[in-house]
């Protein structure tokens, strides 16, 4: 992935350097969407032996105090020296000129998200959150967090090398922030306690599916518009969709697949909602809400 050069985000937040203990308690009482959910949730089961079901819960806002937001210093910027920060911020603002693009063409403006990059656990509006958790957006506060030891999971732990790999979590999270702007979250989340557990995975399933759809549509216009990609960066990411499927997971983890707890959704199911925003570029393309086949 050829990103050097380009323009970077004015929309990142550095907490790197703040200490943050937490208070106790995780992401409890607020909403986040986020691609290393199912990861942690596995981990977790794996390592601490904690059933991984719960942990999705938590994640997902199922219980325990409500969210307070905290008070935070004036947001720092990367160092300049930062490679890896500059990578990010130039991922950042390439969403934010596909979307801006795509909003007005559908005669919207875009609201572009902060991201920010954090160590350990920093506060959020959903509550506290924790690098355990993976990559996650915040719909109370419109910001995706990021503590980028996790592009080292994805590496050594996930198999999932690569920039362009990196590239998609960050597209990912900004698809869930699409979500958020379009009301479709809300719409998610006013079913929650209305339907079974079962149900609200399947729902959970096809917002994280329609997600990696849009992914794919940031590809097909940053490609368009950049030609920085090759045949490579989308086999990167097409292998960390298929590394990081409820599936796959579930299968290295515990060596049985129980569909009804998919939150993700499966490795092909990643893989293909990928590639229908790729190969299309559209919207409509990525209604998974109103597809039959999944």
């Amino acid at each position: 992935m050829r990103w050097e050069g380009n323009r970077q985000s004015d929309n990142v937040e550095d907490r790197r350097s703040e200490g943050y203990s937490g208070g106790g308690g995780g992401m409890l009482g607020g909403r986040t969407i986020g691609i290393g959910t199912i990861v942690i949730a596995l981990v977790a089961w794996g390592v601490f032996g904690i059933n991984p079901l719960t942990t999705i819960g938590v994640l997902s806002g199922g219980g325990g105090s409500p969210a307070v937001q905290q008070q935070q210093g004036p947001a720092q910027k990367p160092p300049a020296s930062d490679q890896q920060a500059a990578f990010v911020s130039t991922v950042l603002a390439n969403t934010e000129d596909v979307w801006s693009q795509v909003f007005q063409q559908a005669g919207a403006r875009y609201v572009a998200p902060k991201l920010v990059l954090y160590r350990g656990a920093t506060p959020t509006a959903c509550g506290t959150g924790q690098s355990a958790m993976g990559p996650f957006y915040c719909p109370q506060d419109q910001k995706v967090y990021l503590d980028m030891g996790f592009f080292d999971t994805m590496q050594r732990q996930l198999g999932a090398p690569g920039e362009f790999a990196r590239a998609y979590v960050i597209a990912h999270e900004v698809g869930h922030h699409v979500q958020n702007l379009q009301g479709l979250t809300d719409k998610v989340d006013s079913l929650r306690g209305r339907v079974s557990q079962a149900q609200q995975n399947a729902l959970s399933v096809r917002l994280e599916l329609q997600a990696d759809c849009y992914a794919g549509i940031w590809a097909h216009y940053s490609q368009e518009s950049k030609k920085w990609l090759d045949p490579n960066d989308i086999a990167s990411a097409m292998n960390a969709a298929h590394q990081i499927g409820d599936d796959t997971l579930q299968k290295e983890h515990q060596g049985y697949v129980v569909p009804d707890s998919f939150t993700h959704g499966s490795s092909a199911q990643r893989q293909r909602w990928f590639m229908q925003g790729y190969q299309s570029g559209s919207v409509k393309s990525c209604d998974t809400f109103s597809s039959q086949n999944i």
